[in-house]
């Protein structure tokens, strides 16, 4: 199962998938359901891809009658207050269900609870809440942040100097992956985290912050990030004249290019780590399931995509420029995560 839905599929291959799902009975049952995504940010590439990927997804599922409507919604500004507004309107405007990647944990939990007394089904993925009435679809991002730092002490046994760029601060995604490298830190004590910086999850930011925090460092061996940085950090450390670290990747094209590059060049080695922005498809298939009668666990857990020395060609080959490797999920992929954890 992990090894089919960590493939990744072109865009054709996820528009035939998605329509070959009409044929299902599970159809039936959910033709006059509308369903609405309320996202909470979407200023950088893996946020972008999120969206094309629901698009993709959802919009043959809307024309062969799935569903009635899949409709994305994105807030101004990063803001739980301005989310939780949405999400009273949506509920106003008669969604049957509410796929949601929220800006807070807690919160969002009273406007879900609304929805939920208001007979809503909301699903929550990637910044997932803690309302106990949602469903929630998560990758374990502490054990993203932790393997970093394993992958580290495998390449550098004698540690080192780390440099930690987190995201977007306030995020409960940026904190559990903190908290896992931090853990990982405590795991492996011949590693410092000497300096921290907010990157937003985007290269020209991350580069910013880097170039402003290097002059303040000693020698860095490694660093470890949260994804849309490690290319902003090698430009960093480029200008600066540094000697280049491993930096941990985090599936963007950008990145995924000058990591092949410097490997072409050079022999450069490292990894790269990040949930698939195709979660988002994934999360519909699971409400629509859920409104189609199927008895769904609250929890859900996806793999997280790793991209190997040994599969960096291959990612790179089907990754858009400007965009980040991707997983896109089938109704049939949803059916199987959920009898997973059941």
């Amino acid at each position: 199962m992990a090894r089919r839905l960590l493939s990744t599929r072109s865009l054709g291959a996820a528009l035939a998938a998605a329509l070959s799902v009409a044929v299902l009975p599970a159809s039936a049952d959910t033709s006059d359901k509308r369903i609405a995504l309320s996202n909470n940010y979407a200023g950088n590439s893996w946020r972008q891809a999120m969206l094309t990927s629901w698009e993709t997804v959802t919009g043959p599922a809307v024309e062969a009658g799935i569903v009635a409507a899949a409709d994305a919604f994105t807030t101004a500004e990063n803001s739980a207050t301005e989310q939780a507004a949405q999400i009273q309107n949506l509920i106003l405007q008669g969604y049957d269900a509410i796929v949601l990647n929220a800006a807070s944990p807690t919160a969002l939990n009273g406007a879900v609870r609304e929805a939920c007394d208001a007979g809503v089904t909301v699903v929550s993925f990637d910044g997932i809440v803690t309302e106990p009435c949602a469903w929630r679809i998560a990758v374990d991002f502490r054990e993203m942040g932790r393997v970093q730092v394993e992958y580290l002490a495998d390449r550098l046994p004698e540690g080192g100097n780390l440099l930690e760029i987190r995201g977007l601060a306030g995020v409960f995604v940026d904190d559990e992956i903190s908290a896992g490298i931090h853990a990982g830190v405590e795991q492996y004590p011949q590693f410092t985290i000497v300096g921290s910086v907010h990157g937003d999850w985007a290269q020209d930011v991350a580069q910013r912050a880097v170039a402003g925090i290097l002059p303040s460092l000693p020698e860095i061996v490694g660093v470890v990030t949260q994804g849309g940085d490690g290319y902003g950090a090698a430009q960093a450390f480029q200008a600066a004249g540094r000697p280049m670290p491993i930096i941990i990747m985090g599936n963007r094209q950008d990145e995924l290019l000058w990591w092949k590059e410097q490997k072409d060049a050079s022999g450069y080695e490292t990894m790269s780590v990040s949930i698939a922005p195709g979660v988002s498809t994934l999360a519909f298939w699971v409400a629509q399931q859920i409104l189609d009668g199927r008895e769904v666990p609250k929890d859900l857990v996806v793999p997280f995509l790793t991209i190997t020395q040994d599969t960096l060609e291959a990612n790179l080959e089907t990754t858009p420029v400007g965009g980040v490797a991707n997983v896109e999920y089938t109704l049939e992929d949803a059916v199987a995560v959920i009898e997973d954890a059941g």
